[in-house]
């Protein structure tokens, strides 16, 4: 009896680990929510009117100005929907650590969803760089000095996104090792 008993303390243990995986990558999804969300929302509100020689004429700067924030907005938005989405299933791990089709399940959309972050994240930064520093060959010139605000909110909401895509590579090596010690 005492082999068999020493035999279930170490399958007790196994899902007491899990469950400890299982509520960090709960933890981890709420964090990245709010970084996803609070940058959709902080590049979504960004704008700055500068006013003019003339009195009718304003010279505005808006997200939507750019295709590329707008295809950042959305993709930060997309994931904030789906990390909200996949708190269920990680309450579902920490109650039941041993369910492995479901962070099959994870660890596919969470790669998918990294890929959509970091492209949106990607580009937005690429233009966020030019609008700081410009670009002598194809004459664009650097427009953060005047709209300071803009640019502002812009690097601003890249940091978010980039915790974003991070929180995403942790939870896929998290899922990783919570099926390895299945």
């Amino acid at each position: 009896m005492g082999g068999s008993e020493a035999g279930d303390d170490s399958k007790d243990s196994k899902p007491k680990g899990n469950r400890g995986i299982s509520f960090l990558d709960f933890i981890m999804r709420i964090v990245a929510i709010l970084g996803t969300l609070g940058s959709a929302i902080a590049m979504g509100t960004t704008n700055e009117s500068l006013p003019s020689f003339e009195q009718f004429i304003r010279f505005k700067a808006e997200y939507k100005d750019l295709p590329t924030f707008t295809f950042f907005v959305v993709a930060n938005g997309i994931v904030s929907a789906y990390l909200a989405v996949s708190l269920v299933l990680s309450i579902l791990h920490i109650v039941m650590s041993g369910a492995r089709i479901t962070r099959v399940v994870l660890i596919f959309f969470d790669t998918v969803m990294m890929a959509f972050l970091t492209s949106g994240a990607s580009a937005a930064a690429a233009i966020v760089y030019l609008a700081h520093k410009g670009n002598a060959r194809a004459n664009w010139i650097a427009i953060c000095q005047q709209y300071n605000s803009f640019c502002d909110r812009a690097s601003g909401s890249l940091v978010g996104s980039f915790i974003g895509v991070l929180v995403f590579l942790l939870l896929i090596i998290l899922s990783a090792l919570a099926l390895s010690r299945n």
